[in-house]
């Protein structure tokens, strides 16, 4: 679906074409880490650490990566009081909030549905090809 863009940078915005600046975004949101933090600052604003703890498995330098991205594309606020130590928070701007529902309905749709999936996540795969060598050893 093509509309027109209304900046006035572009003729129009098509995510299918290759030039097309909606690219980074679809790239950003698209991604694990940031559709489960934006996910996570639905709850409200929250400190670096608690969303570290929500959001199990990444790593300090992969969340900082992807705040910082949400930040640049005017979805996450970042707020620094001065405190010592100094207290950050990161909250969802108007524009994070419109993107939080489609990816919420994702979200939703993928813990309803993983159970009806025929591919097994890549760590059983890796285990029962393991199990398989190892039984043709034995």
């Amino acid at each position: 679906m093509t509309t027109s863009c209304p900046t006035g940078q572009h003729s129009h915005h098509d995510v299918y074409a290759a030039q097309c600046p909606c690219r980074a975004l679809l790239d950003l949101l698209a991604n694990k880490w940031s559709a489960l933090a934006v996910g996570a600052l639905e709850e409200g604003p929250q400190r670096f650490g608690a969303l570290q703890r929500r959001l199990q498995g990444v790593s300090p330098k992969v969340l900082t990566q992807t705040l910082r991205r949400l930040e640049d594309f005017g979805l996450v606020d970042r707020t620094v009081y001065p405190a010592v130590p100094l207290h950050v928070e990161y909250a969802l701007t108007a524009l994070g909030k419109s993107a939080a529902v489609p990816l919420n309905q994702l979200r939703t749709w993928v813990e309803d549905n993983i159970d009806q999936t025929r591919a097994e996540p890549r760590t059983c795969q890796h285990r029962d090809a393991v199990a398989a060598v190892a039984d043709t050893l034995q």
